[in-house]
């Protein structure tokens, strides 16, 4: 089972992710009933990038979504897939291609997780805009407006326009009504 909605934007990342997924309950190499296909600094690595942020076991991956589409996907020791409308336009190093996700008009785009070119502040800051970026995107993708793009539940806009509707009391509280109101 994955946390991971089964929606038309995932379908190829499931599959693929699907395939390669080996069932395991126990042992050094189980992440939330598979086996892991992810080195556990990079899953640590894609923790420390977005912060406070839920990552989803999906057949032995982490991936964060945002409004249930899959966002970032990190895969093996060294590679962090993002899906963005555009190729990142940060000095970032690639890391090895992920077909089919990443073929041409697919959207999805690897990148090291590492960036052993750039001072690790820097490396942490860029990867972090990107991560960021990928969420935006893929909340951009759905067509749930129930949820905001973190998966909780928008609260739906007041019917009431602020106005009692009914009769309002008279003002003249005067005699008629025994009220204490000015005499003219």
């Amino acid at each position: 089972m994955t946390a991971l909605p089964n929606l038309p934007q995932n379908t190829t990342l499931l599959d693929l992710l699907r395939a390669q997924g080996v069932p395991q309950e126990r042992g050094a190499y189980a992440y939330e009933g598979w086996e892991l296909h992810t080195h556990p600094d990079l899953v640590e690595r894609l923790v420390d990038l977005a912060p406070r942020w839920p990552v989803l076991a999906t057949f032995g991956v982490p991936v964060l979504a945002a409004k249930g589409i899959a966002a970032v996907v990190a895969c093996g020791m060294g590679m962090l897939l993002v899906r963005l409308p555009e190729v990142p336009t940060e000095p970032l190093e690639s890391a090895a291609p992920c077909p089919p996700l990443t073929d041409p008009g697919q959207g999805w785009y690897s990148v090291c997780p590492w960036q052993g070119e750039l001072s690790s502040v820097e490396s942490k800051r860029l990867l972090s805009l990107l991560v960021q970026h990928a969420l935006s995107y893929a909340a951009s993708l759905s067509e749930d407006d129930s949820i905001d793009w973190q998966g909780r539940p928008v609260q739906a806009p007041s019917t009431r326009s602020g106005k009692v509707k009914g009769r309002r009391p008279s003002r003249d509280t005067g005699s008629r009504q025994g009220g204490r109101g000015r005499r003219r």
